[in-house]
């Protein structure tokens, strides 16, 4: 039996995934950054690739995204994935990869979760109940 059939189904993504990932991802922002992308969705839009996620055999990459400010992630990502062969090919030559991967771009909303809790636990009502002082067993 090999080591692989002892690993646990559950477990994550391997360190190879992991590493892949993310020369795929700092690739990416530099790509974003050089490049003038011609889609008008994309035109004077500042991106930020939040995290990227590697297929076990590293042959699809998802990039999570999100516009720098103001903007709609929804059309950014669709926009990024009219552009995916034109990333694709300035990809294959930036990143040190064997296979140039598929990239599928999905919006990130977890900026907008994290801001919505953030706001949530400012909250009057909230922020008593997260008071230690006003503890009513006292």
């Amino acid at each position: 039996m090999s080591k692989r059939d002892h690993a646990p189904r559950h477990a994550g993504p391997s360190q190879r995934q992991l590493r892949a990932a993310e020369l795929v991802r700092h690739a990416l922002v530099e790509i974003l950054q050089r490049e003038d992308l011609r889609d008008p969705d994309l035109v004077g839009v500042s991106i930020t690739i939040g995290e990227v996620r590697a297929s076990p055999d590293l042959k699809h990459m998802t990039a999570f995204v999100s516009p720098l400010g103001a903007g709609d992630p929804q059309k950014i990502a669709t926009a990024l994935g009219r552009a995916q062969g034109f990333l694709r090919t300035r990809l294959g030559k930036a990143a040190d990869l064997k296979h140039t991967p598929q990239l599928h771009f999905i919006p990130d909303v977890s900026y907008d979760t994290a801001t919505h809790i953030d706001r949530l636990l400012k909250t009057p009502e909230v922020a008593r109940d997260l008071d230690p002082k006003t503890d009513e067993t006292n």
